[in-house]
């Protein structure tokens, strides 16, 4: 969410000597996307942030494709996917393409023995079960359950778990992840018909420095890579930074949703966009008010998008027999619409109190392996009558 931001200590011109107290001078970073023409901001560390002790072993992170050009509509019960300690390896990939990732994730045990980068993608983890604080080298943010945490590529960080019962549906974008430009004026203020505005969205805000020397293992994700780096300084060693690229956190329960006289599509719906794909937040609200109006979703043709539903809690009126956690997958080139029985269940109904997370893609979804073995084979024959 572009809008300037300034934490700690910086000079008043940037590019110009900021001297330490005790002698010697602050380093300057620029920290920013797209060359030096995207989103960036300037940080000035207590030490130089480029000294590599050590380069250690690679692992491969590339997922696989376990069907090859998938048309059948899928459910899967994302709870199924076990937790584990550590929070790189709960990471389990179920859906992908070239532009992005979806991985659900339940990590038990905060992130404290190493610091990660994802080098490939910004990171939307959407926090379905858990608290605690999402630590970066720009600051802190605590985040609860409903908690969308965006994470631009390059940020170093760790995670810090109130508990070790954490659920996360998350969307590694190869693109930066904005909010939709519709609801930006040409100045980029978010405008007034806009379900959210800049109030809603928490940047970091405690900033840690830690001025130490010594061996700090940063594990950095580049091209489905992960890659072990040992620097000689700790990341989070920044005493100042201002600009416009930055980690913030925003919350479902702040999004405020856009209703009609008759049912509206899923557009009035979105979060974020990035390239070739949306994100969408079906949060509680009332229902359509035309006296004979339909509150249940329109049988749609999906022709060139796939379609996912990460959902995430209440009665969701289109579809039988969902549970949170569950991931429902409409591939395109074939229509979809309301379970049998859900569009006349709607009729007379007055609101919903249901809330989901929507992915959207322009190319098609790729199913892994993880995401068979959750899915509900029988659910692609959930419409016969």
């Amino acid at each position: 969410m572009p809008f300037y931001t300034k934490r700690g200590n910086i000079p008043h011109k940037r590019h110009t000597t900021f001297k330490k107290e005790g002698g010697g001078y602050y380093y300057e970073q620029l920290f920013g996307t797209e060359g030096f023409s995207g989103m960036a901001s300037l940080m000035y560390h207590v030490h130089r942030p480029t000294m590599v002790k050590n380069i250690g072993p690679t692992k491969d992170l590339s997922p696989e494709a376990a069907v090859d050009k998938n048309i059948t509509s899928r459910m899967l019960n994302g709870f199924q996917v076990p937790p584990e300690k550590d929070f790189l390896d709960s990471r389990k990939i179920v859906l992908f393409n070239n532009d992005l990732n979806i991985a659900l994730s339940s990590p038990q045990t905060s992130l404290q023995d190493y610091f990660y980068k994802n080098a490939d993608a910004d990171e939307m983890i959407f926090i379905h079960e858990g608290s605690g604080t999402l630590r970066t080298m720009l600051g802190n943010i605590r985040f609860n359950v409903g908690d969308y945490l965006i994470v631009p590529r390059g940020i170093i960080y760790q995670m810090e778990f109130d508990s070790a019962d954490n659920r996360h549906f998350i969307v590694e974008s190869f693109s930066p992840l904005y909010t939709p430009k519709r609801y930006r004026n040409h100045f980029g203020q978010l405008m007034e018909h806009s379900p959210f505005c800049e109030r809603d969205f928490r940047a970091p805000d405690e900033l840690e420095t830690h001025d130490e020397k010594g061996e700090f293992l940063v594990k950095i994700k580049k091209e489905n890579t992960l890659h072990e780096v040992t620097y000689a300084s700790h990341p989070f060693d920044v005493v100042g930074w201002d600009g416009y690229n930055f980690p913030y956190a925003f919350n479902i329960e702040d999004f405020e949703p856009i209703t009609g006289r008759v049912h509206l599509p899923p557009p009035i719906h979105q979060t974020f966009e990035a390239q070739n794909f949306v994100v969408c937040s079906f949060c509680p609200r009332l229902y359509d008010y035309h006296p004979e109006s339909i509150p249940a979703p329109y049988n749609h043709s999906n022709i060139d998008s796939d379609e996912v539903l990460y959902y995430v809690d209440g009665d969701f009126m289109s579809r039988n027999h969902v549970e949170k956690g569950f991931i429902s997958l409409h591939p395109a080139g074939i229509p979809h619409g309301p379970h049998p029985g859900a569009m006349e269940k709607s009729i007379g109904k007055k609101e919903t109190k249901e809330t989901a997370v929507m992915v959207d893609t322009f190319k098609p979804l790729q199913l892994t392996q993880t995401a068979l073995n959750i899915a509900d084979e029988d659910y692609v024959h959930s419409w016969l009558e």
